[in-house]
Parts: structure tokens; sequence; C-alpha cells
């Protein structure tokens, strides 16, 4: 090979790292969207450099962007190779068998939620072989700062998320118990990540009550939250009694995924 193969095949190799940088920074990020300028500055590179390293991932689809607000999010693409992985590593397959469990010991609904954005969704669960239960629609986006599932995965952000993730959105009262009050959804979130659960009595749906713990990884960070929830008449009297089986299910869960803590 000769020096200049040798050059140009460095300054290849250099490019496609500096755009994996980029896409990787999409997924960990845990914001929605990113400007050129932020990519920039956490990246250390200049602006033309992201701009032409976002042209090409656009023109793969595994970004995309937002044409009113100049911000840009994952693609289409990209989705895909997070199912790709999914498949491989399928949370919901791995959580089955404590989403089982849970709902044969406490006689409720066991649900898997993971955060999508600034929303969180169930993507499975388990309903009891009772006449009056819950039943959670899935995939349906719920916003993160009501429900038992929701705040446990808020709570366990980095605080800098939590900051933005505030900023962004008014707490619009869901139900009567909605806490609408930042400062105290703040102390909320104080407690919760202290104890390692959340508890929520019709605070999203009326009627229901619930407990949630968080799935963390092998950083610590939250990828998902599992919960018991119930009608509230029926199961408010029995929720705290329900929390070690609830935090020792996500104990198992999180070790599986590397957590030591």
């Amino acid at each position: 090979m000769t020096v200049t193969e040798s050059d140009t095949q460095s300054r290849s190799i250099a490019s496609v790292e500096r755009a994996m940088d980029v896409l990787l920074l999409f997924g960990r990020s845990g914001r929605p969207d990113l400007g050129v300028t932020e990519i920039a500055n956490e990246l250390g590179i200049t602006k033309a450099a992201v701009h032409r390293i976002l042209t090409a991932l656009r023109s793969r689809d595994l970004i995309t962007l937002e044409p009113t607000t100049r911000r840009y999010a994952l693609g289409h693409a990209a989705m895909a190779l997070g199912r790709a992985y999914l498949a491989r590593t399928d949370l919901r397959v791995m959580a089955g068998p404590e989403l089982r469990r849970l709902a044969t010991l406490t006689g409720e609904t066991a649900t898997l939620s993971i955060r999508r954005g600034d929303t969180r969704m169930c993507v499975d669960q388990v309903v009891p072989d009772q006449e009056l239960r819950m039943e959670v629609a899935l995939g349906q986006p719920y916003p993160l700062y009501a429900g038992s599932s929701s705040k446990v995965i808020l709570a366990h952000l980095r605080p800098q998320e939590i900051d933005e993730y505030l900023d962004r959105h008014e707490l619009t009262a869901l139900t009567d118990a909605t806490v609408t009050s930042q400062r105290t959804l703040r102390t909320e979130l104080t407690a919760i990540r202290e104890q390692g659960y959340a508890m929520s009595l019709g605070e999203r749906q009326i009627g229901a009550a619930a407990i949630a713990a968080p799935i963390l990884d092998h950083d610590g960070g939250v990828v998902a939250a599992i919960s018991v929830c119930g009608p509230l008449p029926r199961f408010e009297p029995r929720m705290q009694e329900c929390v070690p089986l609830l935090v020792r299910a996500s104990g198992a869960l999180s070790t599986q995924l590397g957590y030591s803590g």
C-alpha cells in the first residue's frame, strides 16, 4: 500500500468513527432530538463536519430532520437496528417470568414499560384471572410525570435530564390526583430514588393503584420499569406488602443487565 492510499484509508476510517460518534450520541443523550450546535459542542467537532455527517446519515434514513425546528432525531433505519438488537436480547422475554410470578403472587396485573423519548409506554403485561382487573394499552405513550411507572423512570434519569424534561413540559392534570407542582414532583422524585420504588393512587387513571420499580443497566441507567397495578379499592390496602416482591423482581432483572449497585 502506498503512502497516499494509507492516508486515504486513515481519513476514511476517521470519518466513519466520527459518524458513529454522532449516531451514538443520539442513543445516549436521552433527548428526543438534537441540534447541530449541541452535537458539535458535545463531540468537539466543527459544525461543518456535523452537517456533513448528518447529511450522510440522513441519506441512509439513520437520522431524520424536523423541518420546522431544524433539529435531528433517530430515523427509521436506526429503529430497525434497535429492533434487530432487541430480537436478540428482548427485555420482554427476559422479564416474562418475573411478570408472570408477580401476577400470580399478587393477584394483580404486572406490567413492563420502557421510555420512548419524553414518554413512557407499556410493552408487555400479564393480567390475572380476575373478573375485576386492570389492563394497560400496549404501545400507547404516557407522560413521564404521572403514574408509578412513569415517575420511577423519570426519577432515575440524570439530574440534568430531569431538569430539561421539566423545562420542556407543563405538568397538566390528568386526574384530580395528578401532581402539577414542579416543587412537589421534585420532592417525590427524590423520595422515589431513595426508596427504590414509586406509588400511584389514581394519578394517571381514575380508580387505579400501582407500584413500580426501575430496571437498571450496567451503568446504573434506567432502561425500563416493572409494576403491579390493580383497582384502587382492592389493591391500595395491599400495596405496601407487595413492594418487596416488586423490588426483588426489578433487582433480578437489573442484575441480568449487569447492574451491580
